[in-house]
This record gives structure tokens, C-alpha cells and sequence, in this order.
């Protein structure tokens, strides 16, 4: 004799539902990182339009007449203390030359290492990647002091000078350049290299007119990553350039607004939201390439 048992067939989410409930709650979680990452941003354009007594008596309020950020403006580039314009101009070409300087010797650099398969290509790119771990704080003096020497030893000041900055600044931000270039060069066809030597290409054209076009999304990407790092900088041009110095950063410039005893708290968040303008729009045009080069670095 057979028995036949009755099962209860439980009701149970479909896998179409689990993973929709789950994109629900990433989205959620998105959004909550998105605006927890954006307040700082949405306080700096609310407190521009304020008088500093406003911004004492209450931060967050919004502002009581949004116009008041032009007189914070106009206020600024009429300051005796500091020359904000200048500043501007300063960090401008401070920004492009160690821009142009870094991209175009890290992907040098890395165009060779690849190209030379040698245990010592492979040591001396351990040796960038070693050095992205390095704190800043651990060669900051260090390198404060040896600016000194070998500026009196070669006869040329680096210390408060646009060349002695563009110098630091290839020394810190080569390492992770040079790593970024490194992966995507794998993926080049060396073929198309050995076709341009056959042709007649030199190295240095070949690298110029075979190699760099192929590089564009990956330039884009450090441009974009280095300038941020270069234009937002604090501590480095305060060590190379000092804080009243003849060539002055952005960021060194705010710090005038802020005294031992008082602190004008509506131009340092109007300077700064300034200060933040030009990344912003750089970055918003750009940020499709940052994506690619990022991708396409990662996974060669």
C-alpha cells in the first residue's frame, strides 16, 4: 500500500523579482550617497550669497537675497590683501605645464617599459608602483630641502618658481600616470608599430603619430585626475612656493581671507566655489572619455 504525501508548495519570489527589488535598493543607496557627497557643494553655493554674518547666524538657511554673491565677487578681486586674478593666472599655468609635463614623460616612460621586455622594465615598474604607496607627508620636508641644495648647486631657484613646482608636481603624480599608461599600451598591436618601421618611422614618430592617437582616452583620463589633484593642491605649493610668495596658487589665495582673529567666511566659500568652476566644467565635458580610459586601462 503507497501513501501519497501532500506537499504545500510555498509561495516564493521569482528571480525577476529578487534582482528588481535589488536594483531598488542600489538606487536608493545611490541616492543617499549622491546627496550625502553633494551637501558640501550645495552649502558652498548657499553660504556665496550670503554676508558673513548670515553665514555665522545660520549656515544651512538659504540665503536672503541671492544677489549677494556678485558683491562677494566683486569684493574678491578688488581685495588689497590678496590678488585673486593673479592667483587665478598662476594656477592656470601651473596646471597646464605639469599637466603637459607629466602626460608626456609618463607616457614615454611607459611606451618604453612595454616595449623592452626585460627584468629591469619589470623592476623599474615595481618601483612606480611602490612609490604610489609613499605618503606625502614623509618626503615633505625632505623635499623642501633638497629644493634648496640643488637650486644652489645648479645655480637655477626651484623654490617659489613656476619650474620648481611643474618639477614636484612630475615627481608625485608620475608613478600613478605611468601605471594608468602601462595597462592601456599592452593592449596596442605592436604590429602597427613594426608596419611604422618598416615604412620608415623613426621611434619618436612612431610614438608620436602611431602611438600618442591611440592614447587619447587614456590621456583625457590623467589629465582630468591629475588636474583636479594639481589645481585643488594645498600643501605642496604652500612647501615650494610658500604662502607669500611672488607666484601663488588658488587654494594658497583663500587662506588670506582667513585671519588669526577673523575669518571672512562669505569670500572663502565664494573664492572657493570659484576656485571650483573650471574642474567642473572640464570634468562635465571630458567625463565620457574618463570613463573610457578608466575601462579600457583596467581590463588590458
Amino acid at each position: 500500500m503507497s501513501t501519497k504525501v501532500k506537499t504545500r508548495h510555498q509561495p516564493h519570489a521569482s528571480l525577476g523579482e529578487r534582482r528588481g527589488a535589488g536594483l531598488y535598493v542600489l538606487e536608493i543607496v545611490a541616492i543617499l550617497i549622491f546627496i550625502l557627497f553633494m551637501m558640501p557643494f550645495v552649502l558652498v553655493i548657499i553660504n556665496s550669497s550670503k554676508t558673513a554674518k548670515e553665514i555665522i547666524n545660520s549656515p544651512v538657511a538659504l540665503p536672503e537675497y541671492w544677489g549677494q554673491i556678485w558683491t562677494n565677487v566683486v569684493t574678491i578681486f578688488n581685495n588689497p590683501s590678496t590678488d585673486y586674478l593673479g592667483a587665478f593666472i598662476d594656477s592656470t599655468i601651473i596646471t597646464v605645464l605639469s599637466l603637459t609635463v607629466i602626460t608626456l614623460f609618463s607616457a614615454m616612460c611607459a611606451w618604453a617599459l612595454v616595449r623592452n621586455k626585460t627584468k629591469w622594465s619589470t623592476v623599474i615598474f615595481m618601483f612606480f608602483v611602490a612609490a604610489m604607496v609613499i605618503p606625502f607627508q614623509v618626503v615633505m620636508f625632505p623635499l623642501v630641502r633638497w629644493f634648496k641644495i640643488m637650486g644652489d648647486f645648479i645655480r637655477l631657484p626651484l623654490l617659489g618658481t613656476y619650474h620648481g613646482i611643474t618639477f614636484a608636481y612630475l615627481g608625485f603624480g608620475a608613478s600613478m600616470t605611468i601605471f594608468i599608461f602601462h595597462g592601456f599600451i599592452k593592449g596596442v598591436p605592436l604590429e602597427l608599430e613594426e608596419a611604422a618601421t618598416i615604412d620608415g618611422c623613426s621611434q619618436t614618430r612612431t610614438f608620436f603619430e602611431i602611438v600618442i592617437p591611440l592614447l587619447q582616452p587614456t590621456i583625457v583620463t590623467v589629465l582630468i585626475l591629475n588636474g583636479i589633484w594639481i589645481w585643488n593642491d594645498y600643501l605642496l605649493p604652500l612647501l615650494v612656493l610658500g604662502s607669500a610668495g611672488a607666484v601663488q596658487t588658488i587654494p594658497l589665495a583663500v587662506t588670506a581671507f582667513a585671519g588669526s582673529y577673523l575669518k571672512q567666511w562669505d569670500l572663502i566659500l565664494t573664492s572657493t566655489l570659484l576656485a571650483m568652476i573650471p574642474i567642473i566644467v572640464l570634468y562635465l565635458f571630458a567625463q565620457k572619455y574618463i570613463i573610457k580610459g578608466m575601462v579600457e586601462g583596467a581590463i588590458k
